[in-house]
Formats: C-alpha cells, sequence, structure tokens
C-alpha cells in the first residue's frame, strides 16, 4: 500500500518541538515537584516563613513547616511523626538521629547559630551589664524556656549557674515550653525580664524593642543550630532542594539579618 510521505513543514515542525522538550529544564515541569514536611525550631519560625517564599518561587518545590520546641520535635519524630527535615535548635537531636538510623547519614550540617540576651520591653529594665540587673534582684519573675525541652533554655540555665546566681533566683523563674512561649510571656508584661533569643528581639514584629543584654558566648554552650534529612526522605526531591537552598549565601544572608550566626 501507498502511504504519502508527510509534508516536510509537518516534520520539520516535530523535530523543533521535540528539540525544544529536551532543552527545557526538568525542574520547571510540576509534575517533577515535591513536597517537603519539614519540622522547625520555634526560635526559628518567623526566619522560616520569608525562605518559604523564596524557596518555591525558585525551586517549583512545596514546604510546610511545622514549629515547636526542639524536644518535642524530636519526640514526634521517633513516634512516627512523618516528618523529613529537621531545623533544630541545637546539635543534639540532629546527632541522635543521625546515629541510630533515623537521619540520612551525613546530611547533617550547621544552618545557623543562636544568639541568646536578656530582654525586658521596659526600656530602662536592663542595665548594659546585665549582671547587675540579675544581681539586684529588681524583679518578681525571670522568664526562660524549659532546659530540658530547648536549647536557649539550658544555654540560660548554664548562664546563671556559671555567673553563680541559679540558686538564688530559682524561685522566680517561670518556664515556657519553648523559646517562643518565653519571649510571649516577656512581650506581654507576664515576667518583666528573660532569657530569649535575640532574633525574637530584633524582629519587626516587636514593637517594643526595650532593653537588652546580649549574653557573652563564653557563659553558656554555643547554640549552634543543625538541620538534617531524615531518612524517610531519602529520595524526596524537595527535602534535598530545601537543604541545599539552606546553604546559599543569599539565604545566610537573610538569616544573618534575623540575628543569628552563619558559617
Amino acid at each position: 500500500m501507498y502511504l504519502p510521505r508527510p509534508p516536510r513543514r509537518r516534520v520539520l515542525c516535530s523535530l523543533i518541538a521535540a528539540a525544544v522538550a529536551a532543552l527545557t529544564p526538568a525542574v520547571a515541569s510540576p509534575v517533577l515537584a515535591d513536597e517537603a514536611l519539614v519540622a522547625v525550631a520555634t526560635n526559628f519560625a518567623e526566619v522560616i516563613q520569608e525562605l518559604e517564599v523564596r524557596f518555591e518561587s525558585v525551586t517549583h518545590h512545596r514546604v510546610t513547616f511545622t514549629t515547636g520546641s526542639t524536644g518535642k520535635l524530636y519526640s514526634q519524630i521517633v513516634n512516627g511523626a512523618p516528618f523529613d527535615v529537621l531545623l533544630a535548635a541545637n546539635q543534639l537531636h540532629p546527632q541522635r538521629l543521625e546515629t541510630a538510623g533515623g537521619a540520612v547519614a551525613g546530611s547533617r550540617f550547621t544552618y545557623a547559630v543562636g544568639h541568646l540576651t536578656l530582654w525586658s520591653p521596659d526600656a530602662g529594665r536592663v542595665a548594659e551589664n546585665g549582671v547587675e540587673t540579675l544581681s539586684s534582684g529588681d524583679f518578681r519573675v525571670l522568664a526562660m524556656a524549659n532546659p530540658e525541652l530547648a536549647p536557649y533554655g539550658a544555654a540560660a540555665r548554664q548562664t546563671l549557674a556559671a555567673l553563680g546566681l541559679l540558686d538564688g533566683l530559682r524561685e522566680r523563674i517561670v518556664m515556657g515550653q519553648n523559646i517562643g512561649q518565653t519571649y510571649s510571656m516577656v512581650a506581654t508584661g507576664n515576667a518583666e525580664l528573660g532569657f530569649v533569643a535575640l532574633s525574637h528581639v530584633l524582629s519587626r514584629r516587636n514593637r517594643k524593642p526595650g532593653s537588652r543584654w546580649d549574653v557573652p558566648a563564653d557563659l553558656h554552650a554555643p547554640i549552634r543550630q543543625d538541620a538534617v534529612l531524615l531518612a524517610r526522605a531519602a529520595k524526596n526531591l524537595a527535602a534535598h532542594a530545601f537543604l541545599d537552598f539552606l546553604g546559599r549565601q543569599e539565604t545566610k544572608v537573610t538569616i544573618a539579618r534575623y540575628g543569628y550566626g552563619v558559617e
């Protein structure tokens, strides 16, 4: 049977279409887009909201965030919570996950270094040397995060112990379940002052910069905040892309603007 040959124009158009398809980046295809569930330490919540918009715009992947104290997020993960990435407020919990096989070996890195500050919304409350303020006892309540759940709380306890003030102030200390709750206790006046994350004080949402004393780094262990890829997400494209995104220079600039150290 005789079959007529297709017109040259039709053949040429088909070849052009194939060439265009071959040159189109795979990341631009929504079919290849993926979604990651990310567990985020409370202190980093505001930063992550800004990073989320930028990440999704440049990668076509989607991310969903859940915030909480690092201790509680870790407990949820080991009990089967379907997270793909953990952004902790310390190194300990990501290390534990990696050692136990709950995280991908070699994926852990420090994405931010937290800074602890003694803060009050009252402009005259905290002296330039915060040790004077703590030693004076001129306050009813001192807020800090629970040291058993939140790394910033552990750093606050270490600071008071290093200054020899922990026992004397123990009866005045009230604890938040995480550093975000602790900040709220001070901001609302339920505590006259407290140890909070510097990032919260520098936040654009904080309408009362008040007074603060940035705690010297040698008074507590470094608050190195590690990220890690969880085992269930070993092949999750969005999770891998998000961790790569955290390591970009432009992302580090944003993180530093919120009062964190970056490496």
